[in-house]
Order: structure tokens, then C-alpha cells, then sequence
């Protein structure tokens, strides 16, 4: 199957069903990364035992600091070569990543992992790469907020199943080193698959130039360029860290020794957190792209966030309804997606996945400045616990952020379809005028 769309053409305007299966593999590639980078969590016990030492932390900071990295090639190469050039070797490497860790040594799962990492960003890229050539621009903000929610399906795919094949009470029994070698048969299928399906596009190669320095820094200098791309990243990177170190990070030792719930309580409190966010993340997307506006969402969505957050920290764990507060804040935070979709359709077609890489960077470096500095303000100075002032303390800067993510919102431009659509009547309103027979 072959299709040669331009990069000139514009996205169409019904849905196809070759590029929503294109977009949908995309999709289950972030589904299925999120679920290989979540497996070490819970094979903490097996994987000591192998290595002799827990070396988990170095691992998952070394998976980043690639993912980081590699995101802004990511962007450059889809601009460049297309998703059918660069999204079935991407599926790929993440799978040779999985079965270089299933060779067991501590050596082996540290390649592995970074491998891992560096195929794994193209995922979300490329799934909001395709949406952004491919479907429907009136539907665009909603297919990156599913996509955003099957990473977090993923995440917890890689999580209970993966703790349930590996326990050795269970019923299953398998060894940590045949989980991962399952994980590679599954990116070496869905790779596959991804090379069959993928639109034959090639990609902008032609707007950008021979390969050299100044073609490679170009589309760079286009996304930088534009003030509106680092409001983007600005506002998704203040959004996203609430959840990313708040909600997933401190959040159960928050409620277990600040609030003096039960371990098992504040562990399920906490978990309400990526379920709204699945909730969120699809719905604030399809409500922005109904009705043709991306800032009325954000605001909303982060003024929700914003009194969550100030419910969880300062009022009594009792004060409203169980679950009410960390479900309203992951649905909330489902306004951390809507920048994504802002920063494409804020710059020129020809850079859209390179767009994307940069906001990707951007979010991962505004994560990288924070969780240092809340871990310390987490950190006790003393053998005592931290008391529940002191949690409030280290949990100030994410609110904070919160509110100046929700100030920067004002001042990013508009990029959803309605205003595109009276910008356009604006524009031809004096000619309508002209033609008009007295």
C-alpha cells in the first residue's frame, strides 16, 4: 500500500482509515514502551539478586538522560525522512534493547535499557507526527491525548502483569529474563506491522536541504525561533511536573507520614492520579478540538489542577470525598497534553516532528531542573520523618509552577481552528464588501 502525500498538503479533512491504523501503531508503540520502561520497577528484588546491588536508579537515569537527548533528533530525523523511514526501526531498537537485557548481566540490562531509551522517544513523536500530517486537524488534539493515555494503559500493563509473571508464589513462574524476552518478540511483531502499514510518505527531506550543518540546525533554529514554542514548553513542562514528581514520586509518602494514612490507603489515593489522567488526557483533547479552541482548555484544565493541588497539600486528607481530590488533579493535568498540540500548529508544516522533539526536550529539562531541587526541599534534615509543614514546604514550588503555567497561558497565541477560521473571514470580509451591488 503506497501514498505519497506532500509536505505542502494540507491535513485532510475525514478520517482515512490507512493513516488512523498508521496513527493507531504509533499509538500502541508508546503503549508498548511505556510498559518495557515500567517493568524494571517491579523486578527491583530479582534484578539484586542478579546483579548483586540495587542499581536501578543509575539505569533509569541513564534511560533519560538518552530519551532526552535522542528527542531532539527524534523530531528532526521524522521532519527529514518521514515516519515509514524511522518509526519501524525505532519499534525495533526498543525490541533489541528488550533482548539485550534478557541476557542478564548487570552490563547487558544497562545497553539494553539505554537502547530502550533512545527508540522509545520516537513513540509519542511519531504518533503525533502522523496525527499532524495525516488526520484531521479538528481531531488532532484528542488523538494526542489517546495516545497519552495508552501511555499510561502501558504503564500499568507493565506493572501488575509483569509483577504477576514473575512472582514466584504465582501460578505463571517465569524468570525476570524470559518477561523481557517477550517484550522483544512484541516490538519485533509490531515493528513489523508498522513497516507494513506506515504511508510510503517521504518526508520533507527536499524542504531541508542536503545533509549538513547548517540543514541539520535549520528547522532548530525555526522551532527556537518562535517565542510561541518555548511558551509551549514552558506551560506543558510546569504542568506536567505536578504529576510526574508530585503525584507519582512523593505523593505516598506525603499522605503515609504527613497524613498518617495507612500505607496501603495513600498507595491507592495516589493511583487515582494516572487514572484521571487517562481520563483527562482524551477528553480535554476532544472538547478543545470540538469546540476549535486550545486556551479556554488549558486555563481550565490547570485552574483544576491548581485547586486540587491546594486541597491535597493543605486540607485534611478527610476534608472531601476520597479519591475526589487526586482524580480531579489527574484529569486536570490532562491540560499538560494540550501544549503538545500547540507547538506543531504553531510552526511550519515542514517541522512538525521537530516541533514536537523540542517540546519533548523541553518538558524532560523543565523535570530535570524541579526534581532535584523538590527532592531536596523532601529530603529531612534530621533522622525525624518530615513533618507535615515540611511536605508542604517541598510541595510549594509545583503549585507555584501551577499558577505561572496558567499566567503564561494568556500570553500564548491561539492556534485552535475557530480562530483560524475568523482570522480567514477577517481577511476576506473587504472583498465580500467590494462585490456587493449597492
Amino acid at each position: 500500500m503506497s501514498s505519497s502525500d506532500s509536505s505542502s498538503e494540507a491535513p485532510p479533512n475525514d478520517l482515512k482509515p490507512l493513516y488512523f491504523v498508521a496513527w493507531l501503531l504509533c499509538a500502541l508503540f508508546y503503549l508498548y514502551q511505556y510498559a518495557a520502561r515500567s517493568a524494571p520497577g517491579v523486578m527491583q528484588g530479582q534484578l539484586t539478586d542478579a546483579w548483586g546491588g540495587n542499581h536501578i536508579g543509575a539505569m533509569i537515569s541513564a534511560y533519560y538522560v538518552a530519551y532526552a537527548v535522542t528527542a531532539l533528533a527524534a523530531g528532526l530525523l521524522l521532519d527529514r525522512y518521514g515516519a515509514v523511514r524511522t518509526m519501524p526501526y525505532a519499534v525495533a531498537l526498543v525490541g533489541v534493547g528488550c533482548l539485550v537485557f534478557a541476557q542478564g548481566s548487570e552490563i547487558a540490562g544497562m545497553i539494553g535499557f539505554i537502547l530502550q531509551g533512545i527508540g522509545a522517544v520516537f513513540a509519542f513523536i511519531g504518533s503525533s507526527y502522523v496525527a499532524a500530517r495525516n488526520l484531521p486537524a479538528r481531531m488532532y488534539a484528542m488523538f494526542t491525548g489517546l495516545a497519552q493515555c495508552l501511555g499510561m494503559l502501558g504503564a500499568a500493563f507493565g506493572s501488575k502483569p509483569v509483577q504477576m509473571a514473575i512472582d514466584p508464589s504465582g501460578s505463571i513462574g517465569m524468570s525476570w529474563q524470559h518477561v523481557w524476552t517477550l517484550f522483544a518478540g512484541m516490538g519485533f511483531i509490531l515493528a513489523a506491522a508498522t513497516w507494513t502499514v506506515m504511508p510510503r510518505e517521504q518526508g520533507d527531506g527536499a524542504n531541508h536541504g542536503d545533509l549538513s550543518p547548517s540543514s541539520l540546525v535549520r528547522p532548530f533554529k525555526v522551532v527556537l525561533g518562535n517565542i510561541q514554542s518555548w511558551l509551549a514548553g514552558a506551560i506543558g513542562g510546569l504542568l506536567f511536573v505536578p504529576t510526574t514528581i508530585g503525584a507519582m514520586v512523593w505523593a505516598t509518602s506525603f499522605l503515609h507520614v504527613g497524613e498518617h494514612v495507612s500505607m496501603a490507603q495513600a498507595a491507592s489515593d495516589a493511583s487515582m492520579v494516572p487514572i484521571g489522567w487517562v481520563i483527562g488526557c482524551p477528553l480535554l483533547g476532544y472538547v478543545s478540538d470540538k469546540i476549535g479552541r486550545r486556551k479556554p482548555v488549558l486555563v481550565a484544565g490547570a485552574v483544576v489542577m491548581l485547586a486540587a493541588g491546594l486541597a491535597a497539600v493543605y486540607l485534611p486528607e478527610a476534608a472531601l470525598p476520597r479519591y475526589l481530590v487526586p482524580l480531579a488533579l489527574g484529569i486536570g493535568s490532562g491540560a499538560a497534553m494540550i501544549p503538545f498540540t500547540m507547538i506543531k500548529e504553531a510552526n511550519p508544516a515542514e517541522v512538525k516532528g521537530t516541533a514536537s522533539g523540542v517540546m519533548n526536550f523541553l518538558v524532560f529539562l523543565t523535570t530535570g531542573v524541579l526534581s532535584p531541587f523538590v527532592s531536596r526541599l523532601m529530603t529531612p534534615s534530621s533522622d525525624a520523618p518530615l513533618s507535615l509543614h515540611e511536605f508542604q514546604e517541598g510541595f510549594l514550588p509545583l503549585i507555584v509552577g501551577i499558577g505561572l503555567a496558567i499566567l503564561l497561558s494568556f500570553f500564548i497565541r491561539e492556534t485552535g481552528t475557530a480562530d483560524h477560521s475568523t482570522a480567514r473571514q477577517r481577511a476576506t470580509a473587504p472583498a465580500n464588501e467590494a462585490l456587493r451591488v449597492p
